[in-house]
């Protein structure tokens, strides 16, 4: 018997489908967000290499302090869900007050490390950085990379 090239063609495809389906989805390490916002500072900025450094370990912090939170709002997400399944308007209150805490935190983390990257920018980067953000609203990660942009727009 004879099977058809499409056939194996078809076979291998939903093969193929079927392991990436069973793939959970890894989120990036704080390592790699931090070294995707360096590259692009870098390309529209020309950082050095000191700054390049320097904005890394600002942004990986900032990465591994965002994490963190963003692990326990899955949770509170999920009380969120359960409430509102359970018509519980005190539960509702209770997780929409823990998730304005965490975007708060969210905010001032971001804020944290805009404000200590723009302070390593020299003068001329500094005025190029905030014309290009004023001009595309967050040109370095766009509104609502990783939760939107920063205190400045910066990310």
């Amino acid at each position: 018997m004879k099977i058809k090239p499409q056939l194996v063609a078809v076979l291998a495809c939903a093969a193929v489908v079927a392991a990436f389906a069973q793939t959970p989805h890894t989120p990036p390490s704080p390592a790699d967000i931090a070294a995707h916002q360096v590259k692009r500072m870098t390309t529209l900025l020309s950082l050095t290499s000191a700054q390049q450094q320097q904005a890394t370990t600002i942004y990986t912090n900032a990465a591994t302090a965002e994490q963190s939170i963003r692990q326990s709002d899955r949770a509170t997400h999920e009380s969120l869900r359960t409430a509102v399944k359970n018509n519980d308007a005190a539960g509702i209150d209770q997780a929409a007050s823990t998730i304005a805490q965490s975007t708060a935190q969210l905010t001032s983390i971001r804020a944290k490390a805009d404000a200590a990257f723009y302070q390593v920018l020299t003068a001329d980067q500094q005025a190029k950085f905030t014309e290009l953000e004023s001009e595309h609203m967050g040109v370095l990660g766009g509104p609502g990379e990783h939760g939107g942009p920063g205190a400045m727009g910066f990310r």
